[in-house]
């Protein structure tokens, strides 16, 4: 099982905090660096100093780091128009080397595109599909032809579907708890499954429809990798699992039900149980990013086990 860190900088961060927490990724050996895509906190947290844009720092990150992919988990759809998205998003695909993962979703926080001035159109999913249709297929025009695209939301004409990413393909993330119009979409689009902050039970559950979903579709179920986000929060001993979890404004039991919470061993056994029903890569919420001791523990007494 693949371990990704996964992190929330809307909740206070700067690009020099997560550039550190990047390098330690690569350091410790994880296999990506992922980021939210969000403008305005949540929560008690104070927000500052402010946000950062998840496409300028990852453009940031692509030239300070040479081996973790690089990905958001994510992209809200309502943010960038998806030609100019996918052009962002092939130039750090060639800014990293061929590192860079596109997790791409409807958009929800109506609070944020308030705040920042940004549409919150009622018709996100519809918006959604026409805007992976638009970036795969630019992505995937011949050099050398052209791209069009008539649809409710957006129309291209003539579109050279220029640059081209280094990587043949980028992998395209959609996920969600949703029972029939996202397991679609993720059949259609999709190279990864990602269910966020989901039990057990039910991660298995929306596993399944995806991969009911890619049969309908003419794909083979397991050419979608499936994965699943949750908090991590562990600790040598439970002393330090508590300090940890106060340090992010959680309770312990919450933790242990809802995330990866407890001992290296108690997580390493949950890791397990997610594997089981196919999870084959969690992204680790991780929420404290100045506990860098947290990431080695990890590294060292998870990760090392899972190998």
């Amino acid at each position: 099982m693949d371990l990704r860190i996964f992190t929330e900088p809307q909740q206070g961060a700067t690009y020099d905090t997560l550039l550190t927490v990047a390098k330690a990724t690569e350091d410790l050996g994880f296999d990506a660096f992922f980021r939210s895509d969000h403008y305005l906190r949540m929560g008690s947290s104070d927000g500052l100093p402010g946000p950062t844009d998840a496409w300028i720092t990852l453009a940031g990150l692509a030239r300070e780091t040479r081996r973790i992919r690089l990905g958001t988990l994510m992209t809200a759809g309502t943010f960038r128009l998806p030609g100019v998205l996918a052009i962002q998003v092939a130039q750090i695909d060639q800014m990293s080397g061929g590192r860079v993962e596109l997790g791409l979703g409807a958009g929800w926080f109506e609070e944020e595109h308030t705040a920042y001035g940004i549409p919150f159109p009622k018709e996100k999913f519809a918006r959604l599909e026409e805007q992976l249709a638009i970036v795969t297929g630019l992505w995937g025009t011949k050099a050398g032809e052209t791209f069009d695209f008539d649809g409710r939301h957006y129309r291209l004409a003539d579109s050279p579907a220029l640059p081209k990413p280094v990587q043949r393909k980028i992998p395209v993330l959609i996920g969600g708890h949703g029972a029939t119009r996202t397991p679609r979409l993720a059949a259609q689009y999709a190279d990864e499954f990602n269910i966020p902050f989901a039990s057990i039970e039910d991660s298995e559950r929306q596993f399944g429809r995806v991969r009911a979903a890619a049969e309908e579709f003419g794909r083979a179920p397991d050419a979608l990798v499936y994965s699943n986000a949750l908090v991590v929060c562990v600790g040598k001993d439970e002393a330090e699992v508590a300090r940890r979890a106060q340090a992010i404004g959680r309770d312990v039991t919450e933790l242990r039900a809802n995330g990866l919470a407890g001992s290296p061993a108690e997580v390493v056994d949950k890791l397990g149980r997610y594997a089981e029903i196919g999870s084959r890569r969690v992204y680790l919420q991780i929420l404290d990013l100045d506990d860098l001791e947290h990431l080695e523990l990890i590294s060292s007494q998870v990760q090392s086990q899972l190998s």
